[in-house]
């Protein structure tokens, strides 16, 4: 039993049922705890089946498990006192069986680390069976270009673990329970402060909806019926939003879009009695720019006149690099705006925390669309952003994402203009990607050229609204407005450069 006595010191040769001796200087508590701990170990299910000894029907049952690939190399094994009292045998006949399979090579016993599956027990046939509907795991792009994801590995670890720290300390215990619908007051106090004060929203916490995107937020308030289509739409922008109303019964009209942002004059003239209006006014999405400030003032001043709403995406509102900060429009009338935010660009979208600033008559049905309980985000996570935000880690952060992102647009833009000067660049006065304009009908190709070098980029004509009718974005320049959306965020640091260098190496070729 020498080999299998390695597993842990409790585990050793004295393992013959005696208790703690009476002289013992550990006393009886502290030796009764030892043996709780053992009896507790981890849970491994086996059978034991055939004729013979219990020993040899356990040997061949783990045998079994490491051959089939149940029970993978390195995996750590229950200390033979827990897997004896889960077994109903005795010690010593598990003790003999983790012997003879560690003589045998199936499994190897340090002292310290326990008795583990040995890392060249393989199992037969390279692996675990493949089940027949396994998703087919598909190599990602060797150059990631594409729009609407922030660098991942710029995540602020370490900051986000200090917050989340503090916040489990200091979390009362009806965090524990099921969670409001609402979201914890916690961080919709802390939104409130945020809000007001960066991006000029009048909030207040009772207003506030905690939900887990933009997304999220558009299936509580269409999908449950909080409001009611028809929806106005800027022309240019995400088709899966556009699929998601339209799968909770919500008809999409297209609204014109131009280098001032929405044209807010046409929405008196759009047919179908839209009842509200979708926008991106902090950065047209994918167009760039703002929206103009007679025109904000005239969308808001048409929601007044026609009883509408307008849903405000403030898409990536933080990051601005050669223009003033731009106010939500959210500011100028909090009953006709509802404001839409979250956490996926600036931080993470593994977070799945975002918010809804409402009008007040709305709050009650919205929440009642979320259930009883919170079914979303996590209020852990709330608490650790209400942490993150209050103490300052959350500008930090934005400020040195700023700085990054500002230098890789720079990098982007310099080398479009040495090695494809024939394109325009435009869109890159805030946000995470730009529009490369390309000359009339090359949208294809440089498409199919890029998917050939491993480059995922996305082209311009497939954000358009499918039912738009007026003068495509460029006019007469290109009447079907190709072009790129690169986005400059997506690529690790060390891995960005490549992706530009690949990219115009694409466009010297096919311009």
């Amino acid at each position: 039993m020498t080999e299998s006595g390695a597993e842990t010191g409790a585990d050793s040769g004295t393992d013959s049922g005696a208790g703690p001796t009476a002289g013992s200087t550990t006393g009886s508590t502290a030796g009764s705890w030892v043996d709780a701990a053992e009896q507790i170990g981890v849970d491994l299910h086996l059978e034991l089946s055939g004729s013979g000894s219990r020993r040899g029907a356990l040997a061949v049952a783990l045998r079994d498990a490491v051959r089939s690939g149940r029970l993978s190399p390195g995996t750590r094994l229950p200390p033979y006192r827990a897997l004896a009292a889960d077994l109903g045998i005795a010690r010593n006949t598990v003790a003999d069986a983790y012997a003879e399979l560690v003589a045998e090579g199936w499994l190897t016993a340090r002292q310290g680390s326990g008795t583990r599956v040995a890392e060249r027990a393989r199992p037969l046939g390279g692996g675990r069976p493949v089940p027949e509907d396994a998703p087919v795991r598909v190599p990602g792009p060797a150059h990631d270009l594409r729009q609407g994801s922030p660098d991942a590995s710029a995540f602020p670890r370490a900051a986000w673990a200090a917050a989340y720290r503090r916040a489990l300390n200091a979390a009362p215990a009806a965090a524990f329970g099921p969670g409001d619908p609402q979201g914890r007051i916690e961080l919709r106090t802390a939104l409130a402060e945020y809000l007001a004060r960066s991006r000029g929203v009048r909030a207040e916490p009772g207003r506030i909806v905690v939900c887990s995107g933009f997304a999220h937020a558009l299936r509580l308030l269409y999908g449950e019926r909080v409001l009611r289509g028809p929806l106005a739409v800027e022309e240019y922008g995400l088709e899966f939003h556009r699929e998601l109303l339209a799968g909770a019964g919500v008809r999409t009209i297209p609204l014109g879009v131009d280098e001032h942002g929405a044209r807010a004059a046409e929405l008196g003239a759009l047919g179908g009695g839209a009842r509200g209006v979708l926008l991106t006014p902090a950065h047209q999405f994918p167009t760039g720019g703002p929206l103009h400030p007679e025109r904000r003032a005239a969308v808001v001043d048409w929601a007044r006149r026609h009883g509408g709403l307008v849903v405000e995406d403030d898409y990536d509102g933080e990051f601005r690099y050669d223009r003033k900060p731009v106010g939500a429009v959210q500011g100028l009338d909090p009953e006709r705006v509802v404001y839409v935010g979250s956490v996926s660009k600036s931080l993470s979208p593994a977070l799945r925390l975002g918010w809804m600033v409402l009008p007040g008559h709305l709050v009650r049905d919205a929440v009642a669309a979320k259930g009883e309980r919170e079914g979303w985000t996590s209020a852990l996570d709330q608490l650790a952003l209400a942490e993150f935000l209050s103490s300052g880690a959350y500008d930090r952060h934005v400020r040195r994402m700023r700085q990054r992102y500002r230098a890789r647009r720079d990098l982007l833009v310099a080398a479009l203009a040495e090695r494809a000067p024939w394109t325009e660049v435009g869109g890159v006065a805030a946000g995470l990607h730009a529009v490369v304009r390309l000359p009339c009908g090359r949208e294809r190709d440089v498409l199919s050229a890029a998917r050939a070098r491993g480059i995922a980029v996305e082209g311009l004509t497939a954000f358009r609204h499918p039912e738009a009718t007026g003068e495509p974005l460029g006019g007469g320049r290109c009447p079907g407005g190709d072009g790129l959306v690169v986005g400059y965020a997506a690529a690790a640091e060390r891995a960005y450069g490549a992706a530009v260098e690949a990219l115009c190496g694409v466009l010297a070729r096919v311009g």
